[in-house]
């Protein structure tokens, strides 16, 4: 075990999994999911989960207990088993990825402050474009004041948000099917094995990235282990606990939305204003009036809240707290008194700026947030391949990589599982390009295809601007 410093405030497994949590799966993942694929969903998680999902946050648990003294999460673990280089463009990849989500976390807030202020979804009728793409950028710009200026909000955010979150899916399930055990109606009709059982055709592989995005980002709390009192041992048991809430909200989450919409014919707006609309059915049902919506909406905007904290600060200080810093300029290595990379953050709104700029070619608001939503399904996946990567690279040199938790102690078995999730991961991003809310052949279609391909290049392809500049500086001195 490291040795315990009697006044440090270290973070416990159980608060670790619950920031995990923010960031991994939430109530709208499972909407999103649901619009794409309907009950069938049901299916996808299930194996997913099994074959997938447990297998990578292990995984992580692995990689976590091999480089627990380690402050730059997966870059770390790419730096170690690969060089400089790949820990440098894994950190770049990696941070990079999470803009969109970002602005998408930034554009739900808006999403959940309107419902709070006026009671129901009509946000086109109220917004244009331009005013929803003013919020989300004064939002986003909000919390980088936030967390510059409370350094422990990230932990009170994370703690009630995620547990709010989680609190009130399990009340979704619970009194969904009490109504259903008191007369309740399930929309979904037929109801029977075939709707749970997917059409695997192009549509349903592009969803495929989609999934794996709602499922990853256990990584993204890695920084953190060597702020636990034994991070060898308590990283694995968050993961283990990350699993269990996982497939609880997935599994029956999804069976309890299949009550209240019918799969067969989803609103278009489902993605971006589902979840709203499930809770005040749920309350309508049980004679409540919009109580829950009301109560659903608040905890909405505390849980993006904490998704948006997180983003900010873990995906940055995986950026910039481990990056060999001879790929960086200078002023992106720069920290402030409470060792936050200040200027790391306003580097993250002006990507964000251009990724919200990209969006603004959509003609209406919610197609914005759909594409906003699916792009992550492309470099989210691409990214998480690097976890695959290393974890490889740590079982094939096992001798010089120890670890205190073992994921498989068979070593080929576990090299086996390692190529299979790696597999799954890059098929996802392949398919993911192709646009998943517009019908093929259609103008809708070809302008998101593009967009999916410009955007996703961009944003991998700008991290070869950062080296040159830093290479500059030391050539002149500067």
């Amino acid at each position: 075990m490291d040795e315990i410093e009697p006044k440090k405030k270290y973070i416990t497994w159980q608060v670790l999994a619950l920031m995990d949590f923010v960031t991994v799966i939430g109530f709208d993942d499972i909407i999103y999911n649901f619009q794409n694929q309907g009950m069938a969903v049901v299916f996808s998680w299930i194996v997913l989960l099994f074959t997938y999902v447990l297998p990578y946050e292990l995984m992580v648990g692995h990689l976590g207990s091999a480089f627990s003294k380690d402050g730059g999460g997966l870059s770390s673990w790419m730096r170690h088993t690969s060089g400089d280089v790949w820990g440098y463009l894994t950190a770049w990849c990696y941070w990079v990825a999470s803009l969109p989500y970002l602005v998408d976390v930034a554009n739900s807030m808006v999403v959940s402050f309107f419902w709070i202020i006026t009671g129901n979804g009509n946000l086109e009728d109220k917004l244009s474009r331009a005013s929803f793409a003013l919020l989300t950028a004064a939002i986003t710009i909000l919390f980088i004041f936030f967390q510059h200026k409370f350094t422990s909000s990230l932990q009170v955010l994370s703690i009630v948000g995620g547990g709010a979150m989680f609190i009130m899916t399990i009340l979704f399930v619970i009194m969904t099917f009490v109504g259903l055990l008191n007369g309740g109606h399930i929309a979904t009709h037929p109801l029977n094995l075939h709707t749970f059982i997917p059409h695997f055709n192009l549509h349903y592989f592009s969803t495929i990235g989609l999934l794996i995005f709602a499922m990853n980002g256990a990584e993204l709390v890695a920084p953190y282990v060597g702020q636990m009192k034994d991070g060898k041992k308590d990283f694995p048991k968050a993961m283990m606990a990350l699993a269990l809430m996982t497939a609880f909200l997935t599994i029956f989450g999804s069976l309890a939305i299949g009550v209240f919409f019918d799969a067969n014919h989803l609103p278009a707006d489902l993605k971006m204003n589902g979840s709203y609309y499930a809770f005040l059915a749920l309350g309508q049902q049980f004679h409540m009036g919009k109580i829950l919506l009301y109560i659903f909406a608040v905890t909405q905007a505390i849980y993006m809240g904490a998704q948006l904290a997180m983003l900010l600060d873990g995906g940055t200080r995986i950026f910039l707290s481990d990056t060999a810093k001879q790929f960086l300029p200078k002023a992106l290595t720069k920290t402030n008194k409470q060792g936050l990379p200040i200027n790391g953050y306003w580097l993250t709104t002006g990507i964000c700026t251009f990724v919200l700029a990209s969006s603004a070619f959509l003609p209406e608001i919610n197609d914005i947030f759909n594409w906003l939503l699916n792009i992550n399904g492309i470099v989210s996946p691409f990214v998480t391949c690097f976890i695959f990567v290393a974890f490889l690279r740590v079982r094939f040199n096992s001798e010089k990589f120890p670890s205190t938790y073992t994921y498989i102690k068979n070593k080929p078995w576990a090299i086996i599982v390692g190529f299979w999730c790696l597999a799954i991961t890059a098929l996802g991003t392949i398919f993911s390009i192709f646009p998943q809310d517009a019908t093929p052949g259609t103008a809708k279609y070809t302008h998101e295809l593009i967009l999916n391909i410009v955007v996703s290049a961009a944003l991998m392809g700008l991290g070869v601007i950062l080296p040159l500049i830093a290479k500059y500086q030391r050539k002149h001195a500067i």
